[in-house]
């Protein structure tokens, strides 16, 4: 059983990692390079002067971009074990786990990692005003915990009560409000804010697809294997 989950998540973990990594430095990556111009001082919006939105950014960088490859493997395979530990109860309690049926887990855990926590603590780029960051980090593993419950409930739960209780823990983290800086500065322009918070949600729920898909398919596949 072990051997079977340990296989499993290296395999989903790194392969989704691998194709999301890709995807980020592609879509994400030139986005935070344009931000760090501004954080910098080296471009400045609202000038005398105009500025391009087009700026020339560094090319490939084969130490950054390799250990920017790796990181997001390691932090999918990271992923991939809570994903599939969720998925070994789930089968346990009757629901089959395949590689189509992974895609559905996969956007749960999309909901309780990206879009939960980004409803009010959106995906920030370099040099904007934020508040505490210890309060953020409390805040979003809070959020993301209360909507893994509320989602086991939703797909779990019996009754009225089970899906009140789902409702509510999505519904209180927003209620009660995350974390807002004291005034609102910063050098980069809302346009690239606004553009890397949508490339980042929907690289995060490309992401997700791809792991669980990837973890139903591998599981399923070390099950029959291993009978």
């Amino acid at each position: 059983m072990f051997s079977r989950f340990l296989t499993s998540a290296l395999f989903a973990g790194a392969s989704a990692g691998l194709l999301t990594g890709l995807l980020q430095l592609y879509f994400v990556q030139p986005v935070l390079l344009h931000a760090e111009l501004y954080e910098t001082g080296a471009l400045v919006h609202f000038g005398a002067d105009v500025v391009s939105a087009h700026p020339d950014l560094p090319g490939f960088d084969a130490v950054r971009d390799g250990l920017s490859l790796i990181f997001t493997m390691l932090t999918y395979t990271a992923y991939a074990l809570i994903l599939l530990a969720a998925m070994s109860f789930g089968e346990e309690r009757g629901a089959v786990i395949d590689g189509r049926r992974g895609i559905l887990w996969g956007v749960a855990g999309f909901v309780a990692f990206h879009l939960a926590p980004g409803f009010s603590l959106a995906p920030e780029v370099p040099g904007v005003a934020a508040a505490d960051i210890t309060a953020r980090q409390i805040w979003w593993f809070a959020t993301a915990g209360a909507a893994l419950v509320a989602l086991w409930l939703l797909a779990f739960g019996n009754g009225w009560a089970a899906w009140i209780g789902a409702a509510v823990l999505l519904l209180a983290p927003h209620v009660v409000g995350a974390p807002e800086p004291d005034s609102f500065s910063g050098p980069v322009p809302t346009e690239i804010g606004a553009l890397f918070a949508a490339r980042a949600l929907g690289i995060g729920l490309a992401a997700w697809v791809l792991l669980g898909s990837f973890a139903g398919y591998f599981w399923q596949r070390e099950g029959a294997r291993s009978a």
